[in-house]
């Protein structure tokens, strides 16, 4: 039998006015975002709806953001009956994955993933951490160039998001992940294209935000998964909630594996996609690994309905 994978964006999705138009129509949404801002103590859905742009960008800010507009989305798709048989979210994203399982309350989420951007924030200075999108190149290639390019300047540089063919982002010190784009255009790289992020996100530079995280998580309250979760670090589903919480922290500085879980919740049995919370770029990402596979998203009301179509349709 065919499975709908349910899978939630990271960082970078998130723009000021999004899950506007899905509060104003649903009252379950309404709720999802008094919840947040309650664990939050102070408006999240002013900064989500009004802004300022610079404020909601800070990863601190950013984190709670998405999951509470992802996890509002999904509400909206439960309202229509519309389930997951799977779940999967790309680093951040994660979480969302972990709350649509029921895995971990969704106000413990919040405030965890609140703590978790201010770590990855302090665990490297402002200006001394680097990420850039390396277009045309095979994994491995990278992988061995960025080795060469921390030998040379001493200074760290990895692979860190595995997101489709073509497509690793690096991430590292200035200096590495610069001595690392000149090689990568030696090799032949179409392009390496810098991020506009303040942190060296999943790079080995973030384990002592890690290790903070590990201490932070010792408060939440894990529960095994009620339908699988494809954890970033492993490419594998998990269920059991001491696992996940192992996970979790190998995370915030392990790469994120993102090509190969979709290829593996393929194998088992996934057919269908959908995009939950803001952006499309996790659908882009399925349409470049598997194009023979339905891939939709849901945001505003025009997805929403581009996907009750699409399911009225096939059930």
């Amino acid at each position: 039998m065919s499975k709908i994978a349910f899978v939630f964006p990271g960082q970078g999705s998130q723009t000021v006015g999004m899950m506007k138009e899905f509060y104003n129509d649903y009252a379950v949404v309404r709720d999802v975002f008094k919840e947040a801002d309650g664990a939050l103590g102070f408006s999240l859905s002013g900064m989500c709806f009004e802004g300022p742009e610079d404020q909601l960008r800070l990863t601190y800010n950013t984190q709670p953001a998405i999951l509470t507009c992802s996890i509002a989305a999904m509400k909206v798709l439960n309202e229509h009956g519309i389930k997951p048989d799977i779940v999967a979210g790309h680093s951040l994203g994660e979480y969302s994955a972990l709350v649509a399982a029921n895995a971990i309350s969704f106000a413990d989420a919040v405030r965890t993933v609140r703590k978790r951007g201010q770590f990855m924030q302090e665990a490297v200075p402002v200006g001394q951490g680097s990420m850039a999108a390396v277009l045309g190149l095979d994994g491995d290639m990278i992988v061995e160039i960025c080795k060469n390019a921390e030998a040379t300047t001493g200074k760290a540089v990895q692979a860190v998001n595995f997101n489709c063919p073509g497509q690793v982002v690096i991430a590292g010190t200035v200096e590495g992940v610069n001595k690392a784009i000149e090689y990568l255009k030696v090799a032949g790289a179409k392009r390496a294209i810098l991020l506009p992020v303040s942190a060296p996100f999943h790079s080995s530079l973030m384990k002592p935000a890690a290790a903070r995280l590990a201490e932070e998580l010792k408060n939440v309250a894990f529960h095994d998964a009620q339908i699988p979760v494809v954890a970033n670090v492993t490419a594998n589903e998990v269920t059991a909630a001491n696992e996940i919480q192992e996970l979790l922290v190998e995370q915030a500085a392990a790469p994120v594996l993102w090509e190969k879980s979709v290829r593996n919740m393929i194998a088992n049995g996934v057919t269908t996609f959908v995009e939950v919370g803001p952006g499309k770029v996790l659908t882009g990402f399925t349409k470049k690994i598997a194009k023979e596979f339905t891939a939709l998203n849901v945001e505003d009301g025009v997805s929403l309905e581009k996907t009750l179509a699409y399911f009225k349709e096939v059930i």
